[in-house]
């Protein structure tokens, strides 16, 4: 039987992360969001997929984008929702409409810096969160994906 598995995955990155590789390198590294996007898109094309890599600093952007995943019947979603981890409930809310299969992603180890960044609004929509690996952890999002909606790599 073929796979049936629609071919989207919608990566979405929230506040700020346009600023990947100039902000706090320290903590985000010097990767930058075209080198998230490279990668990501290498990732999903090895099984088929394609990855669509959007940014955006309103909190509104990000929720149609969600709303939009949905109306394409997207595979899964892969976001870092930034700052809006810890105080958005309207993301967490269309997640929750949607119901696609998300990951959340975190470049830093959000567990190991403020107090405030150790709670997520998004985790309990996910299926899955990570956060500390840097930007490979988009890389093991899409891999986390693939392996929940059964896609396999191209031969």
């Amino acid at each position: 039987m073929p796979n049936t598995t629609p071919k989207t995955v919608y990566v979405l990155n929230g506040p700020n992360l346009n600023l990947l590789g100039t902000r706090e390198p320290e903590i985000y590294g010097r990767a930058t969001l075209a080198d998230v996007d490279r990668l990501c898109a290498e990732t999903a094309e090895r099984f088929g997929l394609i990855a669509l890599c959007r940014q955006s600093n309103h909190e509104g952007e990000l929720i149609d984008w969600i709303h939009d995943a949905h109306a394409g019947k997207a595979a899964g979603i892969v976001l870092n929702a930034g700052g809006y981890t810890h105080t958005s409930i309207a993301l967490h809310d269309a997640l929750v409409a949607v119901q696609i299969p998300t990951i959340e992603v975190h470049v830093s180890n959000v567990y190991a810096r403020d107090s405030f960044r150790h709670h997520s609004f998004i985790a309990k929509a996910a299926f899955a969160s990570l956060c500390g690996f840097g930007i490979d952890g988009y890389r093991l999002a899409i891999m986390g994906l693939v392996a929940k909606i059964g896609a396999v790599a191209k031969a």
